[in-house]
């Protein structure tokens, strides 16, 4: 029979029915499993970004949690370092300070030092019987010891001051070191607890997990924080003890110092006052003297007048008793007159000479007195020289009395300012 379509086969096996039923269902049971999978993937998938998401947001606000009590911890380390360190600054500035006025008092406490010695020297100059180891003199010593000691234990202080603000400026410099410290950390933490994942400038970092060499734990910093506040408060503690102790020991001093330069101010006046008295009674000493001389050459005087006169009595009485001896015969007999005449003569000798003796005694003893006046007038000098050695000692020394222990103008003032009667004084108006 004649074809009249030509059919073109290609030139592959052809299945048949049943194998195309057969491939059908295999390929619709492989769309069931992979429809299957992926339903079972895009559900694990769907759990897994949920959990993850979950877990992130949980652990960065965990982070952010952990941060922020961070933080809160450095700041309540901070503000602990920053009151200790203005409490430290505080007491460096004070002890320097109490250092200063202990450098002031040591150089001011020259002055007393020259002064007593000059006023040891100036009454060493005293002369004769008055270079004696009185009671100024001894005080003077004794203030002088006084005025050393506190010198020499002033200088300990003040090196003690200083070694302890050296000391403080090392502790100063570890505190300030870990306050820097910690700002700047709270500056990094405070950075890391606002950045989040839209925020700019973050990108991956290389080997984000290693652990720097010079770490610490945990336990270390706290450790370390402890130790440097306790460092600080006891060296607070310790140097408000040594600021008390130096402000005590220089109050102590100067009260030591000022009591014992009343004492020697007391010592000299007391001798002052022992000086004149002694010098007024050898004034008037020497004034009864003046006036015995004055009398005593007087009588002297009268003396030598007498003598004189018993001279020509004596010419007189030996004339006589000469003449009678020419009486001629028996005239020439011892009467009555030839006995007065003879006594008058050895009554006049007897006299005359008692008269030489008693002008001798007196000479001697004018004399005596004239050697005692110059005694006495050469002690007077040697006491008018203690006296104003004394008294320029005194006025020395009121350069001493500064303040409230100034000396006061007068005696009306220093008496108000004893009898503390100036709240009772009206005002004038």
């Amino acid at each position: 029979m004649a074809k009249s379509v030509t059919i073109y086969e290609k030139p592959t096996p052809h299945l048949g029915l049943p194998d195309w039923y057969g491939k059908q269902w295999q390929l619709q049971q492989s769309a069931k499993n992979q429809i299957s999978d992926s339903f079972s993937l895009r559900n694990t998938a769907r759990t897994l970004r949920n959990e993850t998401k979950i877990r992130t947001e949980w652990d960065t606000r965990m982070n952010d949690a952990r941060l922020d009590d961070r933080v809160k911890e450095l700041k309540r380390w901070q503000e602990i370092f920053q009151k200790l360190a203005s409490n430290l600054s505080t007491e460096m500035k004070q002890l320097r300070d109490e250092q200063s006025e202990s450098e002031n008092d040591l150089d001011n406490i020259e002055l007393p030092l020259q002064v007593v010695a000059q006023c040891i020297s100036m009454r060493d100059c005293r002369r004769g019987t008055e270079l004696t180891y009185d009671e100024a003199d001894t005080e003077l010593k004794k203030e002088l010891t006084v005025v050393e000691a506190v010198k020499k234990a002033l200088s300990e202080k003040i090196h003690a001051a200083w070694v302890k603000l050296n000391k403080l400026e090392e502790v100063n410099f570890q505190l300030n070191l870990d306050l820097n410290d910690k700002t700047e950390t709270l500056a990094i933490d405070g950075d890391n607890l606002i950045l989040n994942r839209n925020s700019g400038g973050i990108s991956y970092k290389p080997n984000a997990l290693r652990i720097p060499k010079n770490s610490n734990t945990y336990e270390t910093w706290q450790e370390r924080c402890r130790y440097i506040r306790s460092l600080v408060e006891n060296e607070l503690k310790d140097t408000l003890s040594f600021r008390e102790a130096l402000n005590v020991m220089r109050k102590r001093a100067k009260i030591d110092t000022e009591a014992q330069q009343d004492a020697t101010d007391y010592a000299l006046r007391k001798r002052i006052y022992q000086t004149q008295k002694a010098r007024n009674e050898m004034e008037w000493q020497k004034r009864k003297m003046q006036e015995e001389m004055e009398s005593l050459m007087n009588e002297l005087t009268r003396l030598e007048e007498a003598l004189k006169n018993k001279v020509d009595a004596v010419k007189c009485a030996e004339t006589r008793l000469e003449n009678r001896i020419y009486r001629p015969g028996y005239e020439l007999c011892r009467d009555e007159p030839q006995f007065g005449l003879t006594d008058e003569v050895i009554q006049l000798r007897k006299t005359k000479s008692e008269l030489i003796t008693k002008i001798d005694c007196t000479k001697a003893t004018f004399n005596g007195l004239e050697s005692l006046l110059i005694q006495i007038d050469r002690n007077l000098d040697d006491k008018q020289h203690s006296l104003m050695t004394d008294i320029m000692c005194l006025d020395m020394r009121a350069t001493l009395k500064t303040g409230d222990r100034a000396p006061l103008i007068n005696e009306t003032e220093r008496n108000i300012k004893l009898t503390q009667l100036e709240n009772e004084i009206p005002l004038e108006l």
